[in-house]
């Protein structure tokens, strides 16, 4: 062996025991986290209508960055929080896209827009989005710990002659004077007078309620004689990132969902599987027979294989109103996360009682959950059905490091052999 190998060997080890002997609660990204406020373009609703749109080119952190963090609500125009039960809060939801730079410029959708979706595992672009939440979103922590972030802006990742954007969708539902707030916050289709869907097909035998009857401009039935005036909101959104350096650990993006009737073999696992993710499911009212041993609890559970297994840093689940909460197991019943929701009981914007105004999030030690490659993972979600509810979701966000930190960093900062080193 020659000087210089051992040297680089020598180098190895310090590197290693630098790395191995550093907590990683103590592990911090160089550059500061940086915070921006911005508003989506004015929404206007009347009471009882619906707004359902798309913003392209919305305002967000431009750059190579690893984001940090992801906060929205409806303010009106004075900055003020909306409470949910004037203006609901179906959803939002962030989607990253690249745009040919000759198109710049264009607010709406274009043919050669090109969605950059998150790592899965639905269908084509279905449930694609980096971010997302509804009606629990102010009471929902979406901070992502050091040295970790989810990495987006890089020159190496973008088309030539494309450049990186981002479009916010908006569901909200003006429930000022309604006959049935619960009833069309669920998009009941009888509420609404609606028998087509957005595009203008029949509603299929059975739909009861769901996104395809409360879709933009249409109108929950209002209470005889109610008027309201016109309201001006906006999305006020809070974004958290770093400029991106070696030192970030890039996370994963996964959104799991319990409508997935993917169905697995026993005995192997497909390369590609076929998800069918369906977003939303109606719960059926629990029966009155006491012996049913249910507690007029619904529960629905999928089984999904997760194809490129991880470290679980962040999960957190979203329901809507009338769910309990969700736990992801992994094989021979191990927890990965339990995320339950949280109830308001007040009056003031982010405790309206009746309505989820948060939701539990996991925080894993880091390297102390691991989902391995192709492990099965089961997916339950609970919600109560002392009533009937529809178009409801059970959806799991889960963020994911291939690596560890330490593993990471031996990745990128081991001296490289020198060319006269022999090995």
């Amino acid at each position: 062996m020659s000087f210089a190998s051992e040297d680089m060997a020598i180098s190895l080890a310090i590197v290693l025991l630098l790395v191995l002997s550093t907590p990683c609660s103590s592990w911090k990204t160089q550059n500061k986290i940086k915070t921006a406020v911005y508003h989506s373009p004015m929404i206007e609703l009347m009471p009882g209508s619906v707004f359902y749109k798309y913003y392209y080119d919305i305002d967000f952190p431009r750059g190579h960055v690893a984001l940090k963090s992801f906060n929205a609500e409806l303010v009106d125009e004075s900055g003020n929080p909306v409470p949910l039960y004037e203006t609901y809060l179906h959803h939002w939801v962030v989607v990253r896209y690249h745009q040919p730079k000759s198109e710049l410029g264009s607010n709406s959708i274009v043919e050669s827009q090109i969605d950059v979706i998150n790592s899965g595992i639905c269908q084509q672009n279905v449930l694609g989005q980096y971010f997302g939440l509804g009606s629990e979103t102010r009471g929902t922590a979406t901070d992502i710990p050091d040295p970790f972030g989810i990495e987006v802006g890089n020159p190496a990742d973008i088309p030539e002659g494309y450049e990186e954007k981002w479009k916010l969708n908006v569901h909200a539902i003006d429930t000022r004077g309604v006959v049935d707030k619960t009833g069309c916050t669920e998009c009941r289709c009888d509420l609404y007078n609606v028998t087509v869907n957005e595009k203008g097909k029949p509603l299929s035998p059975g739909y009861a309620g769901g996104m395809h009857c409360c879709y933009d401009q249409t109108l929950c039935r209002l209470k005889t004689g109610f008027k309201g005036p016109k309201r001006s909101l906006y999305m006020r959104y809070v974004v958290k990132w770093i400029d991106w350096d070696e030192f970030v650990v890039p996370l994963k993006i996964y959104i799991l969902d319990v409508t997935d009737t993917l169905k697995i073999s026993d005995t192997s696992l497909t390369d590609s599987p076929n998800h069918d993710c369906q977003i939303e499911y109606d719960v059926d009212p629990c029966k009155t027979n006491p012996n049913n041993g249910n507690g007029c609890v619904h529960v629905k559970r999928t089984s999904l294989p997760f194809q490129k297994g991880g470290y679980v840093i962040y999960a957190v689940a979203h329901q809507h109103a009338g769910g309990i909460g969700s736990t992801l197991y992994g094989e021979e019943g191990r927890v990965i996360c339990t995320s339950m929701a949280n109830y308001g009981s007040g009056d003031n914007a982010g405790n309206e009682s009746g309505y989820i105004v948060g939701t539990s999030t996991c925080y894993p030690k880091p390297g102390s959950v691991k989902i391995i490659n192709g492990e099965k993972l089961t997916l339950e979600f609970n919600y109560s059905n002392n009533i009937r509810h529809t178009g409801v979701m059970g959806l799991f966000y889960l963020l994911v490091a291939e690596q560890l930190p330490h593993e990471h960093y031996l990745t990128h900062f081991s001296p490289s052999p020198s060319p006269s080193s022999g090995i």
